[in-house]
């Protein structure tokens, strides 16, 4: 873990001055934010998380997919043979144009992931180093390790916010096409954005809320239902998994931003006006989250939705009053590292390894 220790440390630092050298701008539809922060310093901080991310030799799924890379060969025929062809089309541009090294593909998917959640949060996040630290102590950026496919589409998808929030649902549609080439459960996301598009709070908030109770209340109902729907797709296997589900304490950690959010809705909504999108999506999140209590499964989804709990803990900051700030900054910094700390050290005891870096 040393390794991830010290790109926390890295990531957090080059974007706390990031945004301490930042330059006030005018804020914009494409941008709400009124400062831009310090271009140079965010770039060292990508070059960490890619670094370690590009360059890791295990970590969940990541043996498989060099497995994969190595043992396959690239041709049209095959690609159209498997499920998610946008993928396939990535390895077989890496394998037939730069290298049959798998570490390329390890490496050419983090960064093309990373660089879509940095952009975007360059954009849209008031507190950017607040976004990057939660991104990794939140165990996102861990996830980013291990579903590749799904962190990849989750981050073209993300890419779709500007057209999301403008209400270009052509533009929107368009992305979240592409993001489906490279994992189709993106597909979630087409009618979703006619779910969001309402104001955060109101009656189809509640209406949310409930379901997601009487789901998890009657899920072996809602699980067959869902399961018996699928059955003939490439998620059908699903069917048949038993591993439990999700940690409570997980739930508890998507809710407690949300919770501020609520508290705060309506300066949230003055600072930044189109935050109902973003606490719209985050919710949703916390919902796929509350489900995923009875199957761990349904956590995948909430990977789409994870994205925007980025954006929105580093507004809520800003809904208190001035001489609070500063006590709910560091209560997030110390929670999440407490929280980071329970999940990759006592709970999963994650190794990280790497042929490249050294420490």
């Amino acid at each position: 873990m040393t390794l991830l220790w010290i790109n926390l440390a890295i990531v957090f630092t080059c974007s706390f001055f990031a945004r301490y050298f930042a330059t006030s701008v005018q804020t914009t539809e494409t941008s709400p934010i009124p400062i831009r922060p310090n271009k140079l310093l965010i770039g060292c901080a990508f070059v960490s998380i890619v670094a370690i991310s590009g360059l890791r030799s295990n970590i969940g799924d990541t043996f498989f997919y060099k497995y994969s890379y190595e043992l396959n060969e690239f041709t049209w025929e095959f690609i159209i043979s498997q499920k998610d062809i946008g993928f396939g089309v990535l390895q077989m541009l890496l394998k037939n144009y730069i290298s049959e090294d798998p570490q390329i593909l390890i490496f050419a998917t983090a960064f093309i992931t990373n660089v879509i959640i940095f952009l975007v949060l360059y954009n849209y996040s008031r507190m950017i180093e607040l976004s990057l630290y939660v991104y990794i102590t939140g165990g996102l950026f861990l996830v980013s390790m291990n579903g590749i496919r799904q962190v990849l589409a989750a981050a073209i998808a993300f890419a779709a916010t500007k057209f999301l929030i403008e209400g270009n649902w052509i533009k929107y549609f368009l992305v979240i096409l592409l993001a489906s080439l490279f994992h189709q459960s993106a597909l979630i996301l087409l009618p979703i954005y006619f779910v969001v598009r309402f104001k955060a709070w109101s009656k189809p908030t509640l209406a949310l809320l409930i379901i997601a109770v009487l789901i998890v209340i009657g899920f072996d109902k809602f699980s067959s239902l869902l399961f018996t729907a699928i059955e003939d797709t490439q998620y059908g296997h699903y069917k048949n998994f038993a591993e439990g589900g999700a940690n409570s304490l997980r739930v508890a950690v998507d809710l407690v931003p949300l919770l501020i959010a609520y508290l705060g809705r309506e300066k949230l909504r003055r600072i930044f006006p189109d935050s109902d999108y973003i606490v719209n999506l985050a919710l949703l999140g916390f919902v796929f989250m509350m489900i995923s209590t009875q199957n761990w499964i349904f956590a995948r989804f909430s990977i789409y939705f994870g994205l925007y709990q980025l954006i929105l803990i580093s507004w809520v900051v800003k809904v208190f009053r001035e001489k609070d700030e500063k006590i709910i900054y560091y209560g997030i910094l110390i929670c999440y590292l407490a929280y980071y700390f329970y999940e990759n050290v006592i709970s999963l005891n994650i190794l990280y390894e790497s042929d490249y870096l050294f420490w």
